[in-house]
């Protein structure tokens, strides 16, 4: 087992017991903070450019200042650098605002390799339940207060409904309005396919996290044949879908076999997908 890596900006590589944090850090008290995690293949991170945009506008969102891209990219390259191209590695960006009474952000790099769960998700597949966020589809974006589509390391909800999912017995949940539509997964976009379009929810509409890897398949779809399209779709709608699946960066295309119990098609395109993001099978 390779042995994860972590560097913090400023400090190089760290020993894994070496401290990071301090204990007033406002991303340890409240969660005051953005990540991104990208799939690191052949030593680069997949999708950088894209995953650096994303950290940037939720940085202007809740007016967290960043470093300049070279030097967020400079500590990525040195985390990365040397590990072995056999092993799937995810790659995660952290940006905390700092100790708390005022100073400079915590920024620091994790590398560890991907989980046996998420390989075994990607051959496999998910059974997925819905949970309600107890809002309208549509609510959240008309909230100017309130920043939508960030990935902050404010992770509350997120950690509750994965534990939820594990005490039913299920692998994944699907978050859905109080007006019945579907929107994301704890920490996945969603994709189905309705006759020869590839679709996912559209983030402006609905505050949802735009996806780096959704929006790169959607981009690419023409090339297995299929249009692209941005939808509002309900759980029925899923379950009348020639396929269902939940993109991110570290498991890939990952195919949802039962929703709320009930079994779904399985796409026999799932690996043709597969190979266009070009992720390993198990």
């Amino acid at each position: 087992m390779v042995a994860s890596r972590i560097g913090v900006l400023g400090r190089g590589l760290l020993p894994a017991g070496e401290p990071v944090l301090r204990g007033d850090d406002l991303g340890v008290l409240r969660g005051d903070g953005l990540f991104e995690t990208m799939h690191l293949r052949d030593g680069r991170p997949w999708l950088c450019r894209e995953h650096l945009a994303r950290l940037r506008a939720g940085a202007a969102a809740v007016e967290l200042t960043v470093p300049a891209d070279e030097a967020l990219v400079e500590l990525l390259d040195e985390v990365a650098a040397g590990w072995p191209a056999e092993v799937e590695g995810a790659l995660r960006l952290v940006c905390t605002r700092g100790p708390e009474g005022g100073g400079p952000p915590t920024v620091y790099a994790t590398l560890a390799a991907v989980p046996p769960a998420a390989r075994q998700a990607r051959r496999d597949g998910v059974g997925v339940a819905t949970l309600s966020l107890g809002v309208p589809a549509e609510a959240r974006p008309e909230l100017d207060w309130l920043p939508v589509g960030i990935k902050s390391t404010s992770y509350g909800a997120s950690s509750a409904a994965r534990r939820w999912a594990a005490r039913a017995g299920v692998d994944d949940v699907l978050w859905v309005s109080s007006d019945g539509y579907a929107l994301e997964g704890p920490t996945a976009n969603l994709v189905w396919l309705a006759g020869d379009t590839l679709c996912t929810v559209p983030a402006g509409r609905t505050g949802i996290l735009p996806g780096t890897t959704v929006a790169w398949l959607l981009a690419h779809a023409v090339e297995v044949g299929w249009a692209a399209a941005e939808r509002m779709v309900t759980t029925t709608g899923l379950r009348d879908a020639d396929g269902v699946w939940l993109t991110s960066s570290v498991r890939g295309l990952v195919p949802v076999h039962t929703l709320d119990g009930v079994p779904l098609r399985r796409n026999p395109r799932t690996r043709a997908l597969q190979d266009l993001l070009g992720f390993p099978h198990p």
